[in-house]
């Protein structure tokens, strides 16, 4: 495979990693169809293992999200700005430490975010909370698995 297909490859998991954020967008499903994509160009057992490993962790990631309360975010006070400073948040986590900081930094990302709009901490942290309960935890489930999915892609690429 290319260096421009796999740039192509990328570009549609960043996509797919937008996706998750946005309601109603298929994200997860880009991200999968983006190494399903990859691994029917480089058939090769790698490639096929990270295929089977992230349809895998998504089938597991909808069961959990089957078992949570449903999205319910336009509710909850959660903005388009909220969601972009998690998913920056939980995306520099998964950089910073990896795999597991995308967790603190989903959540640092969404605070961050209101306690720029709101100005103090606790009206910010009860609005992370809220969001929180009312499907912001579904939400992070999806872009964490997504984040692991893409992880195992790029690791596969560069060093497989």
């Amino acid at each position: 495979m290319g260096a421009w297909e796999l740039l192509l490859v990328g570009v549609v998991m960043l996509l797919g990693l937008s996706g998750v954020l946005v309601p109603g967008a298929p994200g997860s499903w880009l991200v999968w169809a983006a190494v399903l994509w990859w691994a029917f160009e480089d058939p090769k057992a790698l490639s096929w293992g990270v295929l089977a490993g992230a349809t895998a962790a998504l089938f597991v990631a909808q069961v959990i999200r089957w078992r949570l309360p449903p999205r319910r975010l336009r509710s909850s006070g959660a903005t388009p700005r909220m969601a972009v400073y998690a998913g920056v948040g939980a995306l520099l986590g998964f950089v910073v430490v990896p795999v597991l900081g995308a967790i603190p930094g989903y959540v640092g990302g969404a605070y961050l975010a209101e306690r720029l709009r709101l100005g103090g901490h606790g009206e910010a942290m009860a609005s992370v909370r809220s969001v929180m309960r009312r499907g912001g935890t579904s939400v992070l489930v999806e872009l964490f698995t997504c984040l692991l999915i893409t992880g195992a892609w790029l690791g596969a690429v560069l060093f497989g």
